[in-house]
């Protein structure tokens, strides 16, 4: 018994010396957005609401993304979604919205303690549209969000689930004090989401 007790802590010790992920630099600001949306799997996004009472007024609402593999993301959010839904209805009408993602969603800012507000709990903004995905990209989507979201291969077929990209145009990011700071799309996918070994 005392065997499996110490067995037990040694497990322990070892698991807390694994290398953690660590967020790039603040002044590598488009490195900073990759990572925060590769490690993200959900977003609250913001659409233009087309439904009674509220139309015309921004509509926030919580979506599953995945930008890639772990280890491996493309940059790009994907999700699997339903013209039954209601943002989805609103894209219909008009495809721009927001994408929030913020390290709130991990481990990172308790961790740190960071309330989730704090510049210091990174989080960036998306602005762009959503676009229906089809053929080698749609199967990319789906390794990506089906790898992420397991669940998502039992949902109901009759919903008529289509594999959609966030296309962005441009990238907001908080992560230090001093303000938000921007990020052209150019910058962003050119940016690694590793860092490059010396």
């Amino acid at each position: 018994k005392d065997e499996l007790v110490f067995l037990f802590y040694l497990l322990i010790d070892f698991l807390f010396m694994l290398p953690k992920k660590k967020i790039p630099p603040h002044d590598q600001v488009a490195r900073v957005a990759r990572f925060v949306a590769h490690e993200c799997d959900w977003a609250s996004m913001a659409t233009i609401s087309t439904h009674k009472p509220v139309v015309g007024q921004p509509f926030s609402n919580v979506f599953s993304v995945s930008d890639g593999p772990t280890g491996s993301g493309s940059g790009v959010p994907y999700m699997y979604l339903t013209r039954m839904e209601i943002s989805v209805q609103d894209l219909q009408v008009s495809p721009l919205a927001s994408l929030s993602m913020s390290l709130a969603q991990t481990d990172y800012c308790r961790e740190q303690g960071y309330d989730p507000q704090s510049p210091l709990c990174a989080h960036i903004i998306l602005s762009g549209s959503v676009m229906e995905v089809n053929g080698t990209e749609a199967e990319f989507a789906k390794k990506a969000l089906f790898g992420r979201h397991p669940e998502m291969i039992e949902w109901p077929s009759d919903h008529n689930w289509f594999f959609a990209k966030f296309n962005i145009t441009q990238v907001w990011v908080l992560d230090y004090f001093g303000g938000v700071k921007t990020v052209t799309p150019e910058e962003y996918f050119n940016a690694a989401l590793q860092a490059k070994p010396h």
